[in-house]
C-alpha cells in the first residue's frame, strides 16, 4: 500500500526514531569487554593473582575453551555467554548470572556459586543430550542458588546445594516448553540439599547416596530408580513423587518423610 505523499516524511522520521532506539538499546546491553580482551587479560594472569572481572557486563561472549585461573567474577553477568570446555575451578562467581549461557563439558569443581542463577543453559550440543557431555560442578559451593533446565548426567558430588530452587514454579517464571529441571543420572551423591526446592524435578537414576535432604521438597518429582542408599530425608516432601525402583535402603529419617502415603509406585520402591 503506498502512503500519501504528505505522510511520507512522518513515516520517515518514525523509522528514524525506531531504528536510533533500537541502536541505543543495543548499546545498552554491549558487554564491558571484548572476548579477545577477556582472553588476553586470562591469559596475562598470574595463578597467584587471579584476575578481578567482578560486576563486569559480559553477555554474548564467546568465552570457550579458556582457563579462567580462578578469576573473580562475582556479579558478573554471562547472560548468553559461549563457557564450552572452559575450566573454572575455583573460579567467584557469587550473585553471578548464567542465564542461557552454554555449558558443555565446562568444569566448575571448587568454585564459588552461591546465589547465582543459570536459567535453561545449553548444556549439551545435540538434543539426544550425551552424558559424555556433561559439566562438572564437584564440591561447589551453590547455596541459594536458583537453576532450572537440563543438567543430565552432571557431576554435583559433595557440592553445597542448600536452598537452591529447581523448581519451574518459583520465582524464575521459566515454564516455557522445558517445563522440569532435569537431573537424570546426575551424581548428587553426599551433596547438602537441606531445604531445596525440586518439586516436578525429573531425577530418574539420579545418585543421591549418603546426601544431606532434610527439609527438601519433592513434590510431584520423578525418582524413578534413583539411589538415596545413605541419605538423609528428614522432614521431607514426596508428595506425588514417582518412586519407582528407586533405592531408600539405610536411609535416614523415613518416618519423618511428609506425602509418602501419597507417592506414586511406592510398592516397587525399596525399603
Amino acid at each position: 500500500m503506498l502512503l500519501p505523499h504528505r505522510l511520507i516524511p512522518k513515516a520517515k522520521g518514525a523509522v528514524y526514531a525506531f531504528i536510533a532506539l533500537a541502536a541505543s538499546f543495543a548499546a545498552a546491553l554491549a558487554a564491558d569487554m571484548t572476548a579477545r580482551q577477556v582472553t588476553q587479560i586470562l591469559f596475562q594472569a598470574d595463578k597467584a593473582l587471579p584476575p578481578d572481572l567482578s560486576g563486569l557486563n559480559l553477555q554474548n561472549l564467546d568465552l570457550a575453551d579458556l582457563n579462567f585461573k580462578k578469576a573473580k567474577l562475582a556479579n558478573v553477568d554471562l547472560f548468553g555467554s559461549d563457557l564450552s570446555g572452559s575450566n573454572l575451578t575455583g573460579v567467584n562467581l557469587k550473585s553471578a548470572r548464567l542465564d542461557r549461557v552454554t555449558l558443555i563439558n565446562s568444569t566448575f569443581d571448587g568454585a564459588d556459586l552461591t546465589g547465582v542463577t543459570i536459567l535453561r543453559p545449553t548444556s549439551f550440543s545435540t538434543l539426544a543430550e550425551k552424558l559424555a557431555e556433561a559439566s562438572s560442578f564437584i564440591g561447589v559451593q551453590m547455596a541459594g542458588a536458583k537453576v532450572f533446565g537440563q543438567f543430565n548426567g552432571f557431576n554435583f558430588k559433595g557440592s553445597n546445594l542448600r536452598g537452591v530452587s529447581f523448581s519451574p514454579f518459583s520465582e524464575t517464571g521459566f515454564i516455557e516448553h522445558i517445563w522440569r529441571t532435569k537431573l537424570e543420572s546426575a551424581n548428587l551423591e553426599s551433596v547438602d540439599l537441606e531445604g531445596a526446592d525440586l518439586t516436578y524435578v525429573s531425577a530418574r537414576y539420579a545418585n543421591f547416596k549418603n546426601a544431606n535432604l532434610r527439609n527438601a521438597v519433592f513434590k510431584n518429582a520423578d525418582l524413578s530408580q534413583a539411589d538415596f542408599s545413605g541419605s538423609d530425608l528428614s522432614n521431607a516432601d514426596l508428595t506425588g513423587a514417582d518412586l519407582d525402583q528407586s533405592d531408600f535402603r539405610n536411609t535416614k529419617g523415613l518416618d519423618t518423610v511428609r506425602g509418602l502415603q501419597q507417592t506414586h509406585n511406592r510398592s516397587k520402591a525399596l525399603f
